[in-house]
């Protein structure tokens, strides 16, 4: 529920009393993008049963804790979404023949996407050195990775379906190329519900006022009921617009909002017993008012210790806001949260040229903080039960674009995983000599969300949703497998 110019709400010469439900909803629920209230009456068993299909029985959507399928390895995930297109071969894939064959022709074919592409190979202008006793290669551009790179796994033999930005991190989100579809978060908050009752199951992290690219689809709810989608959170005094009270509003006033919602709630409720949104009458809206306390505790920040700011880099302009949003999710998933969306802002990680000044940005301004993130999670013996994960929507190209860049290339990149039931300090897979194409152990999306999906606890054959005459999935298009080489 929203509060944006509620003190008006029972004043003016408007009959409210004319107003639907769904106008009052829509007029009133703005702030909260109708999120946290479907998300509140969801938790007190307020929300109406689901329409039915043929012969099956009603459905009944909340938030409440589900059991999983199997015994879970992870309770919580933290995704750290790196749009752009991060290069595996200048980051986690070190490719000697880069550097042997710079600029010459690459001796092969390479599937060239955009103008401006030479065919000509790049060398990667960084070092990298083995780290801890995993050995682990990596770039010099992360130093504060490789200080954890033994509670790491690494995935080089990622694939996708599309070179483009928008389809492929459609794909990395929500398991299709086009929009519309859940995302993986939505499906996890389907199967599982929430631990927490008085903040949203799903928290999407943007960077503020740099939405990805496609914004909102990377973390909608598709057509999973609305108290699945992901609510955007953001740093300071406001974490969810509009969910703070206007000074000028009352507690009084803010009561009689309440009173008047509730009566149309109970009016339409019967004249409408049958209507599947919400044919049970709200009774309690006060669970807003728990949403209101929950968010502003535990997203306040300002408590936390010099210690911990140092770790995040909270102080040094570089790293502050990628590393506030790191420690926001950290204490999102203390208090229950089951899933944590952290994004860049728009493709940050593209570099098409000015490939070195490009990657030693972004990677100053997230390394420490990442790094920071799995310690504080390891220290406060939450890493064990939080599976963390980085990732972009696909990698670079080995030859150079525009002199010095290079351009997307859906055949290889790199993610990795740590935490809830990862096999640390081991990398899997491999690319080719120059790291163009995934070679050994490929992985897929799907594969990639089907092991997310069993590390909760979940089969991703079993969690199924009813839509449109059919049993969707969130992997049933492709072919997948989970990659168990990699659980411990």
């Amino acid at each position: 529920m929203s509060y944006h110019n509620s003190h008006s709400l029972c004043s003016g010469s408007e009959d409210v009393s004319q107003w639907s439900r769904r106008e009052m909803l829509t007029r009133t629920g703005g702030g909260l993008a109708g999120l946290a209230l479907f998300q509140m009456l969801a938790a007190d068993g307020l929300l109406a049963e689901a329409p039915t299909t043929g012969a099956r029985p009603p459905q009944v959507y909340d938030l409440k804790p589900k059991p999983s399928h199997f015994p879970p390895k992870a309770k919580n995930v933290i995704f750290l979404f790196q749009q752009g297109g991060p290069s595996q071969v200048d980051l986690f894939d070190h490719k000697p023949a880069l550097q042997k064959y710079d600029g010459k022709k690459y001796p092969g074919t390479v599937d060239l996407f955009g103008p401006d592409n030479s065919g000509l190979v790049l060398r990667s202008p960084f070092k990298f050195a083995k780290h801890g006793q995993s050995g682990a290669e990596l770039s010099e551009l992360l130093p504060h990775l490789a200080e954890v790179v033994d509670d790491v796994t690494f995935i080089r033999s990622c694939h996708t379906e599309h070179n483009n930005h928008i389809p492929a991190q459609l794909m990395m989100n929500t398991g299709r190329i086009f929009g519309g579809r859940p995302s993986i978060g939505s499906w996890l908050c389907y199967g599982l519900g929430t631990e927490n009752q008085s903040l949203p199951a799903y928290v999407a992290l943007p960077e503020p006022n740099n939405l990805p690219v496609d914004e909102a689809r990377n973390w909608t709810g598709g057509w999973l009921p609305p108290l699945y989608q992901g609510t955007m959170m953001q740093a300071g005094d406001n974490p969810i617009v509009d969910l703070k009270p206007p000074a000028q509003t009352s507690r009084e006033q803010q009561r009689r909002n309440l009173d008047v919602l509730a009566k149309l709630n109970a009016e339409h409720a019967r004249k409408h017993p049958a209507e599947g949104e919400l044919a049970a009458r709200i009774s309690n809206y006060e669970l807003a008012a728990r949403m209101q306390t929950s968010a502003f505790e535990t997203l306040d920040i300002s408590k936390e210790s010099p210690a911990i700011r140092k770790l995040y880099g909270l102080d040094n302009a570089p790293t502050a806001a990628y590393g506030t949003r790191c420690l926001m999710a950290r204490r999102l998933v203390e208090h229950g949260v089951r899933f944590v969306h952290i994004f860049m802002g728009s493709q940050v990680w593209d570099h098409h040229s000015s490939l070195q000044e490009g990657l030693t940005k972004v990677t100053t301004a997230t390394d420490l903080p990442v790094a920071g993130l799995l310690k504080d999670l390891k220290s406060r013996g939450l890493l064990d039960s939080t599976l963390v994960i980085w990732g972009g929507e696909f990698g670079r190209m080995p030859v150079a674009q525009s002199v010095d860049g290079r351009d997307h290339n859906r055949h290889a990149f790199t993610i990795w995983m740590a935490g809830g039931g990862i096999k640390p300090g081991i990398t899997y897979g491999a690319t080719d000599e120059f790291g163009y194409a995934a070679a050994i152990d490929k992985v897929s999306m799907p594969d990639l969300h089907a092991t997310i999906l069993h590390l909760m606890g979940l089969d991703h054959k079993r969690l199924i949703f009813r839509h449109g005459s059919r049993d969707e999935t969130l992997t049933d298009v492709s072919p997948a497998r989970v990659i168990k080489e990699i659980l411990a």
